[in-house]
């Protein structure tokens, strides 16, 4: 690296060291666009704390090569633009008052909105939206392994497989984590049939005739036995078993509850006004 980067970066890095300990007011000042000027402590506040002194130095330099053009970007635009086209005291209020809004609102959603959806809730929801979900994929309850073929016993796995008892399963669970190159065993929840089908050697292409005809398929490669079981399955367009979309049926729920809160918090809000005279709407025709 040549001597005038490296005595570059190694100021850099002396001077923000020393911005880390300065008065702001005593800065000697980086760099200068117009009327604007780049301080140390402007740098050392943008910069990861834990970063070394030469990757500091480097990453100040992208700084203040970002800085310096956006302020010339700034200076051109403030000579080009007209001073109507720079006033943006409007936009300002605008974004203000939105923002100041949303806080409100969070705020009160924090503190005021029932959080808790019962079983029978998201049951009833579940009901009354059947046709909502509809499933767009196949999903099952299975049992996948792989297997190294040097290592693997096919059939002691079959056996395990086949065990759907708490004890069986734990079996299983631990013979995997001892042999399996990679496996998943779901029996008690739903999963995406295409979690399986992309670690097979060969990709099922019509999943819906592959299930209603297998309950276990053996598949190889030159380096790896593959075993899945179905357990159960649900095909597309069938209906989303309850305790696959119970989650999702919360969310939905307590989204509704978080709109009639805040369309009924605005009309609160607007009667309240209308009570307390806050607020006048004048006659467009006679100004009164």
């Amino acid at each position: 690296m040549p001597f005038k980067r490296v005595f570059k970066y190694q100021l850099l890095g002396l001077l923000l060291t020393l911005a880390a300990c300065s008065n702001p007011e005593h800065e000697q000042a980086i760099a200068r666009v117009g009327d604007s000027y780049l301080y140390p402590s402007d740098i050392a506040e943008a910069l990861p704390k834990s970063t070394d002194a030469q990757d500091s130095a480097l990453l100040a330099d992208e700084f203040i090569n970002k800085w310096i053009k956006k302020e010339l970007i700034i200076q051109k635009a403030n000579e080009n633009l007209s001073d109507s086209q720079k006033d943006v005291s409007r936009e300002l209020e605008e974004y203000r008052n939105s923002l100041i809004i949303y806080r409100y609102k969070n705020e009160l959603l924090k503190q005021r909105l029932d959080t808790v959806v019962s079983a029978s809730q998201i049951e009833q929801f579940y009901t009354d939206n059947a046709t909502t979900f509809k499933l767009d994929r196949c999903i099952v309850k299975a049992v996948f392994v792989k297997l190294p073929n040097d290592i693997g016993d096919p059939e002691h796995l079959k056996q395990l497989v086949a065990d759907d008892s708490e004890e069986g399963q734990n079996e299983l669970y631990d013979y995997c984590m001892q042999y399996a190159k990679s496996f998943e065993i779901a029996l008690d929840k739903w999963i995406d049939f295409q979690v399986l089908n992309r670690n097979l050697p060969l990709s099922i292409e019509d999943p819906e005739t592959f299930l209603t005809r297998n309950r276990m398929k053996e598949m190889n490669d030159s380096n790896y036995y593959y075993l899945v079981r179905i357990h159960d399955y649900v095909l597309t367009n069938e209906l989303a078993p309850l305790e696959f979309v119970e989650n999702n049926i919360k969310n939905l729920i307590l989204n509704q509850r978080k709109v009639e809160f805040l369309k009924a918090l605005e009309n609160n809000i607007f009667t309240e006004g209308e009570r307390q005279k806050k607020f006048k709407i004048y006659n467009r025709k006679t100004n009164e």
